[in-house]
């Protein structure tokens, strides 16, 4: 499924302000982003979360990073 897929008409008539379609644009690069980290641990890692760590560098909490996007500047979290 392409991106572009998942925005369809109704989806988008949901939105009544300028403001409405900015928060939702925002949750979803969140979102976004969010996995994009999650995914770049798992790489640096060498495993997913919640699987038993083959080396000692491993999960041991969670931790901030924050982002600047063209959205505006934001603040992660990882667990």
């Amino acid at each position: 499924m392409e991106p572009k897929d998942l925005l369809t008409d109704e989806i988008l008539k949901q939105f009544k302000t300028g403001k409405q379609l900015n928060d939702f644009l925002m949750q979803v690069q969140k979102r976004g982003i969010e996995k994009m980290l999650e995914g770049e641990l798992d790489d640096h890692l060498g495993y997913e979360k919640h699987e038993k760590a083959i080396a000692h560098n491993s999960r041991n909490g969670y931790g901030t990073k924050k982002v600047r996007t063209s959205l505006g500047k934001s603040e992660y979290h990882r667990h």
